[in-house]
């Protein structure tokens, strides 16, 4: 979508993004490629599919946030003692909850002087990723300079470690620390930008129509949003075509070949994987649900709006523990973050 007309810069950004979590998905195109493939293999349509309560249990919110203050959780990486740290995306801030939900701030990204961030117009905090020794990496998007991957080591200051095109909207954010590189998705130029962990150029590693966002309504401006590492792949979700993308990391780093693990997913944002299978654990903000996606493409309600969620942006799993962060971009009330239970671990497929 267009960007709106400038009301303050937090009103607008969460304005813009509540709008875009509310556009509805597009069917998925067929046949479309990175430039490294031939072809895309595409799995039947997911949709959001129908109710299952026995797989979730114990849904419960932990913490709450001010909406007021910007406190919009967008994305999540987890400490090994069961603590989470968020992006407060409007705030500029990451967070530390803990497991009892008291929040603190861990660090707060610098101020930028006329942010023109794609779509929303503010500066935001978006995707994380925790390495092995408690170094956390966040996406900062703010139409400038400063657009791009920026380090925070414990203890310490933000420090940007790789520009990134300030046209474009860099949202989730993984990290292979088998490879020492970062994927970074950029929603608005339809990019999976590959940073060097230490820092230094970003490439463009795979684009394409899969990862874009629609050329026409009913576009949000979001192509590439959500990204993960999982078994030699980079996954990728796409909110405007409603689709989960498996797109395998090729023996010389290259991508490969992409494909549509799963399609009709309205609103899809983040989503983590619960064991070592394709089955996937997947936020669709507009519809306030948290869906399993299998590995044939069908699609399970687990939690919805009932149990808690409030336009969920993304998802993490330590052991049988799902945390679902809630930004509350469209409802406007509740920004939380929710902490359910996995019934049995989800296998391999």
């Amino acid at each position: 979508m267009p960007p709106l007309p400038r009301l303050t810069g937090a009103a607008t950004a969460a304005l813009a993004l509540g709008l875009v979590a509310a556009a509805p998905a597009a069917p998925a195109a067929s046949a479309t490629t990175a430039p490294s493939a031939a072809s895309a293999t595409t799995a039947p349509s997911a949709g959001s599919g129908a109710r299952d309560e026995s797989l979730v249990t114990d849904a419960r919110v932990v913490a709450r946030f001010g909406l007021a203050a910007g406190q919009t959780p967008e994305n999540i990486a987890l400490e090994p003692d069961g603590s989470a740290d968020l992006t407060f995306a409007l705030a500029r801030t990451v967070a530390h909850v803990t497991v009892d939900g008291i929040t603190t701030s861990r660090a707060e990204l610098p101020e930028v002087a006329n942010p023109a961030t794609p779509v929303v117009r503010s500066a935001v905090v978006t995707g994380i990723a925790r390495a092995h020794d408690g170094t956390l990496y966040v996406n900062y998007a703010t139409g400038t300079s400063a657009t791009g991957v920026w380090r925070v080591s414990p203890g310490g200051v933000p420090v940007q470690i790789a520009q990134l095109p300030p046209d474009g909207f860099p949202n989730g954010l993984a990290l292979d620390e088998r490879r020492g590189v970062l994927y970074a998705a950029d929603s608005v130029r339809g990019t999976v930008w590959r940073v060097p962990q230490a820092g230094g150029a970003a490439t463009a590693w795979a684009t394409g129509p899969a990862l874009a966002p629609l050329p026409a309504p009913p576009a949000s401006g979001f192509g590439a949003n959500g990204i993960k590492v999982h078994r030699d792949a980079v996954w990728v979700s796409n909110t405007d075509r409603g689709t989960l993308l498996r797109i395998p990391v090729l023996t010389s780093g290259s991508a490969g070949p992409v494909e549509t693990r799963g399609d009709g997913l309205d609103g899809i944002d983040d989503f983590a994987f619960p064991g070592h299978g394709g089955s996937a654990l997947v936020a669709l903000s507009s519809g306030g649900k948290l869906v399993l996606v299998r590995p044939d493409g069908t699609a399970t309600t687990l939690l919805t709006a009932g149990n808690g969620l409030s336009d969920p942006t993304s998802v993490a799993v330590r052991g049988r523990t799902v945390y679902v962060p809630s930004a509350a971009f469209f409802t406007r009330r509740d920004p939380n973050l929710l902490l359910a239970h996995l019934r049995h671990l989800i296998g391999r497929g």
